[in-house]
């Protein structure tokens, strides 16, 4: 009986002792933050996804607007401990159509942002609007489309780009002569605006008239052909305001018409000013082509990860002005906007 007692004791003192240092060992546990349960996760960073949509991929300003976009997911992304991808999804050749599909491929792959230059603002709309309703962020560069819901455009004020082509040619032609107009494509927004530029511009001076207005495929050749064509059957032209540079993207180009009049286009491309350089042409208007990409995608992520809206809903940018006495300053940007320089 006694032994059988004291057993029993000395199993009841040992479970209690068992009981304690487990006690202990959960509150030890508990005060450390040891526990495999309590372990911290490392954050997650917020990613954002925007989808870039030029007008084509075989014009080099959109190049130099997409190595802007992506120029400017790298510095948010350091700036704001984020990670921003760009999704280039550009038709080679201009075709508003599949700028429509891409923008709705992009809607479904769940982006979070669109910047776009329109082809066509009128086909572009619905699926633009259908992006908006779907939450996703839209800007428009370049080239707008005011009716789509964007949260805002970003480029120069067509208009005036416009007018500033034609002052400068009106200078070169001494305010007297013929002018034609190259405007390559008639459905774009800011084609339209820069003719209506040029026009307004034109007016102010009695002794210039304008012959025409010349549409035609933005693309090299077709450009070229069309002014050595138009050229050829009025060689009373003395002078002609290019709303974009298309015709000087290819050599030669000029051939015909340099030697009858003045030029004056925008787009200060590296093609262009060779052109410049040999006085074939006489002046050429910049526009922001790294800022299309670089801006908007700014802009994109602003609004999504600050809440921080654009200052307006049109942001005009300058443009410059090239001629020969600053052409070898000026060519120097397109080391950093084609990517080639380290900055």
């Amino acid at each position: 009986m006694r032994l059988t007692r004291f057993l029993g004791i000395a199993v009841a003192a040992a479970c209690a002792i068992c009981i304690g240092a487990c006690n202990n060992n959960s509150g030890s546990t508990g005060a450390t933050g040891t526990s495999p349960n309590n372990t911290a996760k490392p954050r997650e960073r917020e990613k954002y996804v925007i989808g870039l949509v030029a007008k084509s991929q075989v014009n080099p300003v959109f190049q130099a607007a997409r190595v802007g976009a992506e120029d400017a997911a790298r510095d948010l992304s350091e700036k704001y401990d984020i990670d921003v991808e760009v999704r280039w999804q550009t038709p080679a050749q201009e075709d508003a159509q599949q700028q429509a599909q891409y923008v709705e491929q992009l809607v479904a792959s769940g982006v979070d942002g669109i910047a776009i230059s329109c082809i066509d603002a009128n086909l572009l709309n619905t699926a633009l609007a259908d992006a908006v309703a779907k939450g996703v962020t839209v800007m428009t560069f370049d080239s707008d489309a005011p009716k789509s819901g964007r949260m805002a455009y970003y480029g120069v004020d067509d208009k005036a780009a416009g007018a500033a082509v034609m002052k400068a040619l009106a200078e070169q032609i001494e305010g007297n002569g013929v002018v034609a107009v190259l405007a390559g494509n008639q459905a774009a927004t800011n084609l339209q605006n820069r003719v209506a530029g040029v026009r307004e511009e034109a007016a102010k001076y009695p002794h210039i008239s304008i012959i025409d207005v010349y549409y035609h495929p933005e693309t090299a050749n077709d450009a070229a052909a069309k002014m050595q064509q138009v050229q050829n059957a009025n060689p009373q032209i003395s002078g002609w305001a290019l709303v974009g540079g298309w015709p000087l993207y290819t050599d030669n180009a000029l051939d015909g018409v340099y030697e009858h009049a003045k030029v004056v286009s925008l787009d200060p491309l590296p093609l262009p000013l060779e052109y410049l350089k040999k006085g074939q042409v006489q002046v050429l208007i910049g526009q922001p082509y790294y800022g299309w990409g670089y801006e908007s995608v700014q802009y994109i992520v602003e609004k999504l990860h600050k809440a921080q809206n654009p200052p307006s809903e049109m942001i005009y940018a300058d443009f410059d002005v090239v001629t020969s006495a600053n052409v070898d300053e000026y060519s120097a940007n397109w080391n950093k906007w084609t990517g080639k320089s380290g900055g």
